[in-house]
């Protein structure tokens, strides 16, 4: 896969962040199963000598994530992301017609390791997230999503509670977007093996809402990588 420039990736930049818009199947962090492998923290690095990511977006989840580069910058951010003080908004295109209107789902989730992520009322700890649907198609619906914690999986699995497991996210059932299954009369060539519409879970991190060191509000929006962009407009054309 070819890493784009860092420089192109910024959506948002001044003395104290920069706000990336994060491609898909690039780590936030080094991983233990793959620890010397290329991931937005060393990126961040080569650009600014001090970068710290301030926060995770699972690998294949595309869209902002928030930089600080320097220390005082990610104490800052620290406390906000602790404090609750950032919004943050997704956008997941999910299997099925549901209608949410500031559905808010309060669910805990326990994280045993391994990213083996699970819903348990006795040992897991709080997580809540906000969902509001934002466009219906036949059969499936763009959903926005608003975290209030920070939970691993959080988005995916409080969706999979809603039978509206994310397009493509087969570790919580979600079903990959095929175009036989949307396009009447599509017909693949002999011997041709069909492929998903995208390649991972339809998930993006739309936007970022945080405090600068001054004080001031700053909103970043991340528009729609090309497989996401893709997805929506064959959705649009042929399943609404």
């Amino acid at each position: 896969m070819k890493i784009p420039a860092f420089k192109s990736m910024v959506l948002f930049e001044n003395d104290d962040y920069v706000v990336v818009n994060k491609p898909p199947f690039i780590a936030s962090l080094d991983e233990r199963n793959a620890p010397g492998d290329l991931n937005m923290l060393r990126l961040a690095r080569q650009y600014s000598p001090d970068a710290q990511v301030c926060h995770r977006l699972d690998k294949e989840t595309s869209g902002c994530l928030l930089i600080a580069k320097t220390p005082d910058a990610y104490r800052s951010a620290s406390m906000q992301f602790e404090r609750r003080k950032v919004t943050k908004n997704y956008h997941a295109i999910v299997n099925g017609h549901v209608i949410f209107t500031d559905l808010l789902v309060d669910l805990p989730i326990l994280n045993a390791g391994n990213k083996n992520v699970s819903i348990d009322r006795k040992e897991g700890k709080r997580a809540e997230t906000i969902f509001n649907s934002l466009t219906y198609f036949k059969h499936y619906t763009l959903v926005n999503c608003q975290p209030i914690t920070g939970r691993m999986h959080q988005i995916r699995i409080h969706l999979a509670t809603q039978k509206a497991s994310i397009c493509g996210d087969e570790l919580y059932k979600g079903k990959p977007v095929f175009l036989s299954a949307i396009k009447r009369g599509f017909r693949l060539a002999k011997g041709e093996e069909e492929q998903p519409i995208m390649k991972r879970f339809a998930l993006h991190a739309r936007s970022l809402v945080f405090k600068g060191m001054d004080e001031s509000e700053i909103l970043v929006e991340a528009p729609y990588p090309k497989d996401f962009a893709v997805l929506l407009s064959l959705l649009e054309k042929y399943d609404s």
